[in-house]
This record gives structure tokens, sequence and C-alpha cells, in this order.
């Protein structure tokens, strides 16, 4: 039974967002929930692919069982296969003990898989195979474990993408995919910036003894009109700094970031997308110059080099700081190493 303490509209309460983009999201989980179907949550980093697994789960039959998190970006592929399925001692280099995996955590339950484009294909077989026949082995064991679990994935990237590029399987995509939910980024969505700055000054102002309950009109207007690339974990950084550093009870102008105050990101942004359009235009003329008339597989080709030359400047951009490279690209760190791998740019 779903959370029997809870509404399904109060638990919906919960995610900020009243215009027409988020009422598609909230119409789909409320009938997504109910089911046993695996879900897959599609969006930008920082739209709240979190909150909607959790709804998800608590608007579920399963909600009285637990509900396990894993990121799959933040662990090598060793570490998360014994992470998702367990190990049994000696199976490896540190392994003294038997170890529960999060699958078996979850039995009963839900589990979310967050950056799922991150595991390497090797795993992605296991996870196909948990997902088809509920059952797999823990790392250096051959009894198998049967698991009663949903699956809820998440990813921040075009996954169908990654299935034609090879790095993602499509048969687990498509196992995944039963029910696909898209959050919006927060930039097509301007008509809720007002509730989500109304709730985080309610949570910062608690959080730090102070009572910041006014919004400026200009500090609004900035806000409705900046960009967000970083979606609403980025407005939730800025409401607390604010709240912080506010010397009255209104969010003025003036406490907000240069970005926001002048919406300096859209800007970068439109001057980013004209550097990448010249360096599409530059990478297809190199390519088409060099292969003959009735040469074959161009598409592949070209996108393989724009992508190479893209990661090539983004990497001596961050000074070759992988993390600081993925977040300017939009990928986890996983990734990026891939293809600095496939593309022979490992320094």
């Amino acid at each position: 039974m779903s959370d029997p303490s809870k509404s399904i509209d109060d638990i919906i309460s919960n995610i900020i967002g009243s215009g027409p983009a988020m009422s598609e999201v909230f119409r789909v989980t409320r009938k997504v929930a109910n089911s046993s179907a695996s879900a897959l949550i599609l969006g930008e980093t920082g739209t709240g692919k979190e909150l909607i697994a959790s709804a998800l789960h608590r608007l579920s039959p399963r909600a009285g069982g637990p509900l396990v998190k894993v990121n799959c970006g933040a662990l090598s592929e060793s570490l998360l296969e014994s992470e998702l399925f367990g190990h049994v001692r000696g199976s490896f280099t540190g392994a003294v003990n038997n170890r529960t995996g999060r699958f078996e955590a979850a039995h009963g339950g839900s589990i979310f898989l967050d950056e799922i484009d991150s595991t390497s294909t090797k795993l992605q077989v296991k996870l196909l195979r948990v997902l088809q026949e509920r059952e797999f082995e823990r790392v250096g064991d051959t009894e198998t474990i049967r698991v009663d679990t949903r699956v809820i994935a998440a990813s921040n990237r075009n996954l169908l993408e990654e299935v034609e590029e090879g790095t993602f399987r499509e048969d687990l995509y498509w196992r995944l995919n039963v029910v696909p939910i898209y959050l919006p980024p927060l930039r097509n969505r301007p008509e809720d910036v007002r509730d989500l700055v109304v709730h985080f000054l309610d949570q910062y102002s608690l959080a730090n003894n102070r009572v910041v309950s006014h919004i400026a009109p200009d500090a609004l207007s900035a806000m409705e009109a900046y960009d967000w690339p970083g979606n609403v974990r980025e407005l939730q950084n800025y409401i607390e700094r604010a709240v912080v550093m506010a010397d009255g009870d209104t969010l003025e102008v003036d406490l907000l970031p240069e970005q926001v105050r002048t919406g300096r990101a859209a800007g970068f942004r439109k001057k980013e997308m004209a550097s990448l359009d010249l360096l599409t235009t530059t990478v297809i003329e190199k390519e088409l110059a060099s292969v003959g008339p009735n040469e074959t597989g161009l598409h592949t080709k070209i996108v393989n080099s724009v992508e190479r030359e893209l990661i090539s400047q983004v990497m001596a951009e961050c000074n070759h700081v992988r993390t600081r490279a993925a977040a300017r690209l939009g990928i986890n760190r996983n990734t990026l190493h891939k293809k600095l791998k496939e593309y022979g740019l490992e320094s």
C-alpha cells in the first residue's frame, strides 16, 4: 500500500511547480507510481530527478518497503558492481567480509539508479538480467539470489544517443524506458521561480535563524529572466547565500550573483553556441575535404571528429582538470574518462 500518512497531493506538493510543464510531470508520476513498471527519469542536472524518484516510491504499493538510492556515476565499475550486487569474502583485495548489495537491501521496495548512463556495458548486462529475471549473483559467488525490487533509473543524458554510440545497451534502454518522465529545465518554467524562491527562503530562514520573507520586485524579475544553467539546484544555492548575507527581511537584488542580476548566463550560452557552430563547420569542412567521393559512414566519422575536438578544447580551457571539464561538458567523470581514452586524449 502507499504511504498511509500522506495523500497523493501531500506527496506531490513537496515538489514545487504549478505551471503546465510540471503539471504534466505530476500527472505522469501519479499514473506510473501505482504500477510495477520500471521508470526512467530524464532531465538536466539539478532539475529534481531524485525528488520524483522518491515520489514514485512513496505513491506506490511498495511505500512500506525501502527506497535505496545509488549514484552510479560516483563509483568506479568494480566498486559499483560490488555496491549493487554485494560480494563474498575473498572475492577481491579488501573483501574481508561478505557484503549485502543494494539490490538485496531494496527487496520489497524500490532502487533508484541515478546517472545510469555512467555504467559500463559489462555491468549493464547484469542490470538487464535483474530487470528481466529478478536474480543475480554476488561478486565472487555462484549462489543465485532472487529479489523483488522496482527499478527507477535516471539520467541527464540522451540515452538514445548513447545507444547509437554503442555506450549504452539498447535492450537495457528499452527495458528501463517502459515509462519515461521528462523533467523540464528551470529556464523553461519561469512561472515556477517565485514559488521556488519562497520555499527556499522559508527553508533557509529557519535553518539560519533569520527572517527573510519578502522579495524585492527587481530581484524577482532578475531571477525570472535568468537562464539557470544549474537549474533548481543553482537557485537553491543562491537563495541560501542571500538569506545568510541579508541585513533585513527582504531579498534585495544586490544579494544575487552578478550573472543573475545582469542575465549574463544567457549571453554566455549564445556565445558558446556560436563557437560550437564554428567548430562544427570547421570540422565538417576538414573531414569532407579528406574523404573520397564514394566513402560511406560520414555521419559517424564527422560526429566523432566534432566530439573529439570539443572535448580537446574544453580540457585545455579547464587546464586538464577532469572534474571541471566534465561539468562544463555536462557529462559525468566516468563518461569523460571513456571519451578521453576512446579519442586518445589521455595525458
